[in-house]
C-alpha cells in the first residue's frame, strides 16, 4: 500500500518482520526477524489487519517480562471483532488520525 500521510516515521514491513512475544526471551516485546527460535506474531499477513501498524510504546521502557507486547494501533476486521489487546480501527478513521499525528503525539486509551 502507499505510504500513509502522516508525520511519523514510517518503515515497511518485510517479509520476515514479527514481534517477539516470548517472556524471557531477551527480544521480547521488540520487532525481530523471522524465524526467531521463540514465539513471535508475524507482521506480514494475509489479511489487511497488519498493513499499518502503530507501535503505542506500551511495556517498553523498560520491557518486564509478562506485562504484554505486541500492542499495537491497526486495522480492524471487518466485523470490528475485539483484539487481544491492541486498539483497532477502520482503515479510514486510522488514515484520519495518522494524518493528525507527529513526533510527541500520544493516544490516550481509557
Amino acid at each position: 500500500m502507499p505510504c500513509p500521510d502522516t508525520a511519523l516515521e514510517v518503515n515497511p514491513i518485510g517479509p520476515r518482520d514479527g514481534w517477539c512475544d516470548a517472556p524471557g526471551h531477551p527480544e521480547y516485546n521488540r520487532q525481530v526477524q523471522l524465524p526467531i527460535h521463540a514465539s513471535a506474531e508475524r507482521l506480514r499477513r494475509a489479511n489487511p489487519v497488519y498493513d499499518i501498524i502503530v507501535v503505542l510504546g506500551h511495556n517498553d521502557a523498560p520491557v518486564i517480562d509478562g506485562m504484554g507486547s505486541a500492542i499495537f494501533m491497526h486495522i480492524a476486521k471487518p466485523n470490528l471483532a475485539p483484539t487481544a489487546g491492541c486498539v483497532a480501527l477502520r482503515r479510514n478513521d486510522l488514515l484520519a488520525i495518522l494524518r493528525m499525528c507527529g513526533p510527541g503525539s500520544s493516544l490516550i486509551v481509557q
